[in-house]
């Protein structure tokens, strides 16, 4: 579960948002979770919120090779 969401299946339509110096948290990244070349990262999943209910929203998250996903939050629901 990520902050109050879980996500049901594949997220799809990944992109690239920023990487390298783009990076506008990568200090609290590096320190938090360990250093490694992060990228901001979006994409669309399925996802069930904290009361149950299911619906499609668009994603952001932080990640890095050898660390993974990290800091999932949800930016808009679709649907």
């Amino acid at each position: 579960m990520h902050s109050g969401f879980k996500i049901l299946g594949e997220i799809r339509d990944i992109e690239t948002i920023a990487s390298g110096r783009g990076v506008y948290m990568r200090h609290r990244l590096n320190r938090v979770h360990g250093k490694g070349r992060w990228r901001k990262m979006k994409g669309v999943a399925i996802i069930q919120l904290a009361d149950g209910t299911i619906c499609e929203a668009e994603i952001h998250w932080y990640e890095a090779h050898g660390i993974g996903r990290r800091d999932f939050k949800i930016k808009r629901v679709i649907r």
